[in-house]
């Protein structure tokens, strides 16, 4: 079967690209050629991607080498240590693993979070409106939300977030050269031995410390560690930039939901399934041949998620191409789905209703400083957002 070469860049910001759309609505399974020459399936059915997802005949492991990866050059290893993270096991290590973590981001334990975060929200709004306008709401707010949630859960100091923000933007840059990779997650696995083993000595009140008195290996703490951190702020950072630019946008929805600040869970929910930004993050490799929807998939063959497409499928999401902050569809893949779902799903949502039903509320003149169509979108394969987001308001 012959492979046309997959279009990774969304040419409009709130739809995924045209190519993706024609492969669904012709089937949703498409032969494809990677940026870096690899081959592929493409899938971007709902049904689809739900099948493969639950199949434990398609392997998460990113260390194998027909993983499909979207750089050019060999795919560097997991961590900088000999442990792999959480989202690249498979069975029978992934469920163990999983269960040992999962206490922490129940909904009840995320809810504990409540004021600790409202309270970083507030105090980043208060700098933010006693500074020079315009500012780019990136850097002052969108970053550093996810950033001191998730270092507070850890027991990270804040005064290092500069450190994992410069590092996990390289993680997810697709244009990064695998050496420069590589070192990057040596620094960050070495930086977090050290916090874990500074941990065993003086134990503290944080997600680390409990799992290595519940007699965790320290070298899987550090793993897991290193995965909470890239994907816990990176991905959240970027759904609220996206978020707030996509209200400012539509000032009748945005009044609706200040009207009404019950709908914001609801918002939250369709705010994630119009962007689907980790839109690749459920791709996989075939460990055995698999028959899907009539393809034979052949052991050893990669498989490419198109999650932001079926996310946009009018036959599961009527209308799907328009933000309607009233959907109330949680069905959608923002978080992916069967056993690797994203574990901070649940803190993730808590973040986004906190953070939108507060910044609106207490700035609500803030506007764009620049033109739409001058924003810097980003288009990297791993996680969609936005560069940069120059913002102004009436003092």
């Amino acid at each position: 079967m012959t492979s046309e070469p997959l279009q990774i860049a969304r040419s409009c910001p709130y739809a995924p690209p045209a190519q993706h759309v024609e492969m669904r609505d012709n089937g949703g399974i498409a032969r494809v050629r990677l940026p870096n020459g690899q081959e592929a399936w493409a899938l971007s059915r709902m049904d689809h991607l739900r099948a493969m997802m639950t199949d434990p005949r398609f392997s998460s492991d990113r260390d194998h080498p027909h993983y499909p990866s979207f750089r050019a050059g060999a795919v560097p290893s997991s961590t900088g240590g000999s442990r792999k993270i959480l989202i690249n096991m498979d069975p029978p290590e992934h469920g163990p693993a999983r269960r040992a973590i999962t206490g922490e981001f129940t909904v009840r334990r995320v809810a504990e979070l409540r004021p600790r975060i409202q309270e970083i929200v507030d105090e980043l709004i208060d700098a933010m409106l006693a500074g020079p306008q315009p500012v780019d709401l990136v850097r002052a707010f969108s970053l550093p939300v996810p950033s001191l949630v998730i270092c507070q859960m850890l027991g990270v100091p804040y005064a290092d977030h500069d450190f994992f923000q410069a590092h996990t933007a390289t993680l997810v840059n697709r244009d990064t050269p695998p050496d420069e990779l590589q070192e990057t997650m040596k620094a960050l696995w070495v930086y977090l031995a050290e916090l874990v083993h500074g941990k065993i000595r003086e134990p503290g009140d944080d997600v680390l410390s409990r799992q290595l008195a519940d007699g965790a290996d320290p070298e899987d703490v550090v793993a897991l560690a290193l995965l909470l951190l890239v994907a816990g702020h990176e991905t959240t950072a970027n759904m609220i930039s996206l978020g707030v630019l996509a209200l400012l946008e539509r000032p009748e929805q945005l009044a609706a939901l200040l009207a009404d600040p019950s709908r914001t869970p609801m918002a939250v929910e369709e705010l994630l399934r119009y962007f689907t930004i980790a839109e690749y993050g459920n791709s996989r490799v075939a460990m055995d041949d698999v028959e899907l929807a009539g393809t034979t998939i052949r052991a050893g063959e990669a498989v490419v998620s198109l999650s932001n497409t079926a996310d946009h499928d009018p036959e599961i999401f009527p209308d799907a191409d328009r933000l309607k902050l009233d959907r109330g569809a949680r069905n959608h893949l923002a978080f992916g789905y069967g056993r690797h779902q994203c574990l901070g799903q649940n803190l993730a949502r808590l973040e986004l209703e906190i953070v939108f039903s507060t910044l609106f509320r207490r700035v609500p003149s803030l506007r764009l400083a620049v033109p739409a169509g001058e924003l810097p979108f980003k288009n990297d394969a791993e996680i969609y957002g936005v560069h940069r987001l120059p913002v102004t308001w009436d003092a």
